[in-house]
């Protein structure tokens, strides 16, 4: 269970396109139902205690009040419904779930690209396990 029933998401705090993302999603949150916490930090471990330590900045992270966890593009649907508004669109995302998936894969791999083509710090380590 999360502080006070909120939602988590759980980011790369090394990541300038993460930490973009991250301030887009927290300011559609005007109810403030979700709360940020680096997946580097003793929360964050302590969240992801059931990820493989490995794979953890594999992607990013939602636990939801009820202490569900999803991750990657498995999380955009829930994530969706928390926001105002959202509801359609996770209609979508739980309509196509696979490609949800490969399009939350597919920005992920290039996360420092698109850091660059929005001006933001374009460090963003691509954490390729071989």
């Amino acid at each position: 269970m999360t502080a006070e029933g909120q939602s988590v998401v759980l980011y790369d705090q090394d990541c300038g396109f993460c930490k973009w993302s991250l301030d887009k999603i927290l300011a559609w949150d005007r109810a403030k139902r979700l709360r940020a916490v680096a997946i580097q930090s003793e929360e964050g471990r302590r969240l992801l205690a059931g990820v493989d330590p490995d794979l953890r900045l594999d992607s990013w992270h939602l636990v939801t009040g009820d202490g569900a966890l999803f991750s990657a593009g498995a999380a955009a649907e829930p994530l969706a419904r928390i926001l105002p508004w959202g509801r359609p669109l996770a209609a979508v995302f739980g309509a196509f779930p696979g490609l949800t998936e490969a399009a939350y894969r597919y920005v992920a791999r290039h996360r420092d690209r698109w850091a660059r083509l929005l001006g933001n710090d374009a460090h963003c380590e691509l954490r390729r396990r071989s």
